[in-house]
């Protein structure tokens, strides 16, 4: 009974009301603090890339893995942080993704969003043209889309042969299979039967007149990346291999054709 009326009393003390209160309020504001701290630091696991994933290729679950990130960053961020928004969707084809990179929602699209990045990116007074490759001369299928290439041209003069560089600094837009696939997808054969890339109009008749004149081939040489010049043009570099396809070949202009016609 004493223990009990000591602890009434101590009650009653109008200090140890006060005491007690203090104790109670840096209690709750603890806990308060704890729950904010904790919410604001716990981690998310979300998926990253395990390997490197080339443009306008399938996600599939052998392309993630997982790291745990700050929830902050990720809603500042717009990443995605489940594998369900990336399993069966594309890289877009105007971009890739390294390994160990997060996945962001402007990265990845569905099916039938994905456009194709060789007819999306021809500049004005530009055409497509499809080279002709294979595994070889794409040096075991390393020439991604994005690289920069030169275009050596291999043919015979006065019984001797030439190889030389022909035009320099094109972008390679995308690599298809014979299906027409892009060979990095997960359903292609990887087996590269063209290169697309846009070339200025002048230069897709040159290209053209290469491909139909006997004895000639054109060769995709890949640019050293470290090397690549962003502002470099595409331009042709020998004035004698074009000197000689045009002594080899006959342009017409197509307003005089009309115009004999009529006449």
């Amino acid at each position: 009974m004493n223990v009990i009326n000591k602890i009434k009393q101590m009650l009653l003390n109008r200090n140890t009301v006060t005491i007690l209160g203090v104790l109670a309020g840096v209690i709750a504001l603890w806990f308060a603090y704890t729950v904010t701290l904790d919410k604001a630091v716990k981690p998310q696991r979300v998926p990253i890339a395990a390997k490197d994933i080339p443009a306008g290729t399938l996600i599939t679950k052998d392309d993630i893995e997982y790291v745990d990130i700050n929830k902050d960053v990720l809603k500042k961020a717009k990443i995605i942080t489940s594998a369900s928004q990336l399993i069966n969707y594309y890289v877009t084809n105007n971009t890739a993704i390294s390994k160990g990179a997060m996945f962001y929602s402007s990265q990845v699209v569905t099916k039938d969003k994905l456009i194709e990045r060789d007819l999306e990116l021809i500049p004005e007074n530009y055409k497509i043209y499809w080279l002709s490759v294979d595994n070889t001369t794409t040096y075991a299928n390393s020439i991604y889309p994005g690289d920069k290439i030169d275009l050596w041209l291999l043919t015979k003069v006065n019984d001797k042969y030439v190889y030389e560089q022909f035009i320099s600094n094109i972008e390679v837009l995308s690599v298809k299979d014979s299906r027409g696939q892009n060979v990095f997808d997960v359903n292609s054969g990887r087996t590269p039967a063209v290169l697309a890339f846009a070339v200025p109009n002048d230069m897709f008749v040159y290209l053209s007149k290469v491909e139909f004149l006997s004895g000639m081939k054109l060769y995709p040489v890949p640019i050293n990346k470290n090397n690549t010049d962003k502002d470099a043009k595409t331009e042709i570099t020998n004035q004698d291999l074009q000197t000689l396809i045009d002594s080899m070949s006959i342009t017409t202009n197509p307003d005089e054709s009309n115009q004999d016609n009529n006449e």
